[in-house]
């Protein structure tokens, strides 16, 4: 007998409303002659122009002058030293050439799913019994470029869930780059990224213990002009450039409601999309909380395992995970540290569930092989769907099976409390199977979580369908323990 699931009725789909402006480039000679041609107009012409462009966009977006302004700079910074005069041109021109460096983009329009949950950290005004969640989502759209995104509601005494509106505008944060590098533990990123060994020591091995974003920049473009690196070796030191962008904070305005905010690639790393984070409410041994989120960074190439850090969900730190229990995709921390130390899941080899202990959250060494794929329904492979969750049981996970004509089903495991090496139960049927509407989508036939909490003895787990849009079922956890233990 499978446990039985209560689907509930919200439901988060793709919306072509959510906008966003990106910084558009079509190349160094195109961007001169329309620079120039901005450049040569008559100031009543600009006014205009500009003017009409305000019209249309300003009720789309927050603070649009600013982003042109930013964009203009970003272009001027590109054609430094071509023949353009920008010197002593009105504000207008500024913010009109920035305006034809600039696009819409939907980052919703293809889809809206893989979800994670945690509990708030505001949890003021509720009535007994009810919670307050933030759901993060992975948000897709042109080119299937993946960005996180957020929405927050309340679990009511009655286990229903009820979502605040969706803020009006989407916001992009403040960037603020990583100051100083350790270039030890560079080093050692670049290794297991198989970065070529000779690019590494000519580009890194002269440079002090600690170092600056600047110096490796200026190392690196020294290196290219001096060697007349072939593609392999230019894609080598781009590599590196694109470790150091991962190393990052970002801080969003305080007047953003949570839903207004979108955490969009910003380092090369991750240029074709921030895959699956898996958010969790976490709490030291002193007593203090941190959200974290580990996520796969994407780049077309490359997948580089990292780290988000929040507090409030308006401040936020990103860095890489380092060693060989940080490879491959399907990271998810413990909420709290086992046996003194730092405890998280992985399937580094793309099939198998493994575990890893560590001192320093951002390195991970020496994974445990911990659940191999045991049933029909997960004979492909078998990973986490999020963070473990504590019960005086043991650690439930929440897994994902992948079984004929790829499909990807739900499941749910059991590991020891004090020893989450030992798996102590697991479901023989899934927990959740894409039923006949769920199974049409992007990638059909594929349910999928990255996170799920518990509420007055419910199971609650939000779940991507077919990789397009985003649902909720409720488990009544005594008839899980049930099927779990049996």
């Amino acid at each position: 007998m499978r446990v039985i699931v209560e689907r509930k009725p919200n439901r988060f789909n793709p919306d072509f409303k959510r906008v966003i402006i990106r910084f558009l480039f079509n190349g160094e000679e195109r961007a001169k002659d329309l620079v120039q041609k901005v450049v040569e107009m008559e100031d009543e012409e600009v006014e205009l122009t500009l003017t009409q462009t305000l019209r249309e966009f300003s009720k789309r977006h927050r603070n649009l002058t600013k982003k042109f302004l930013s964009h203009y700079e970003k272009v001027k910074s590109i054609l430094n030293g071509s023949s353009l005069i920008l010197k002593n041109i009105s504000e207008s021109k500024k913010l009109l050439i920035g305006s034809y460096f600039s696009m819409e983009y939907s980052i919703t329009s293809a889809a809206f799913f893989n979800p994670s949950i945690v509990e708030s950290p505001d949890q003021t005004g509720l009535i007994e019994g009810s919670k307050r969640i933030i759901v993060s989502f992975r948000a897709t759209g042109e080119g299937h470029i993946s960005s996180i995104v957020f929405h927050t509601g309340i679990i009511d005494r009655n286990g229903d869930l009820n979502f605040e509106k969706t803020g009006r505008y989407v916001d992009e944060p403040g960037i603020i780059r990583q100051r100083y590098y350790n270039k030890k533990t560079f080093i050692n990123k670049l290794k297991e990224m198989k970065v070529d060994k000779s690019i590494i020591s000519s580009v890194i091995v002269p440079l002090n213990e600690k170092f600056v974003y600047d110096e490796l920049r200026n190392i690196i473009h020294e290196t290219i002009k001096r060697n007349n690196t072939n593609e392999l070796k230019k894609r080598a030191t781009k590599e590196i450039i694109w470790l150091a962008d991962s190393h990052y904070k970002i801080k969003f305005s305080r007047d953003t409601h949570i839903s207004e905010r979108v955490i969009f690639p910003i380092s090369h790393s991750e240029s074709k999309g921030i895959e699956d984070a898996r958010f969790v409410r976490f709490c030291d041994d002193n007593g203090q909380v941190m959200y974290y989120a580990t996520y796969t960074a994407y780049d077309g190439h490359t997948v580089l395992p990292k780290l988000i850090l929040t507090k409030d969900f308006y401040d936020f730190e990103v860095k890489p995970l380092h060693g060989k229990g940080a490879q491959n995709k399907n990271l998810a921390l413990f909420p709290r540290k086992v046996n003194g130390k730092y405890a998280m899941l992985s399937r580094i080899d793309g099939i198998n569930s493994f575990i890893g202990f560590s001192d320093n959250i951002n390195v991970w060494d020496q994974p445990v092989k911990i659940q191999e794929p045991k049933f029909p329904w997960e004979y492909i492979q078998i990973g986490n769907c999020g963070a473990p969750i504590e019960t005086e049981k043991g650690w439930l996970v929440i897994t994902h099976g992948v079984g004929p004509m790829r499909k990807y089903c739900l499941g749910a495991s059991l590991l020891d409390l004090d020893n989450p090496v030992k798996e102590i139960g697991r479901l023989k049927e899934p927990l959740l199977i894409a039923n006949e509407e769920e199974r049409e989508g992007y990638v059909p036939n594929a349910v999928y979580s990255c996170g799920a909490i518990i509420h007055d003895n419910k199971l609650i787990v939000p779940y991507g369908l077919s990789d397009t849009s985003s649902g909720f079922i409720s488990v009544d956890m005594d008839d899980l323990f049930e099927k779990l233990l049996s």
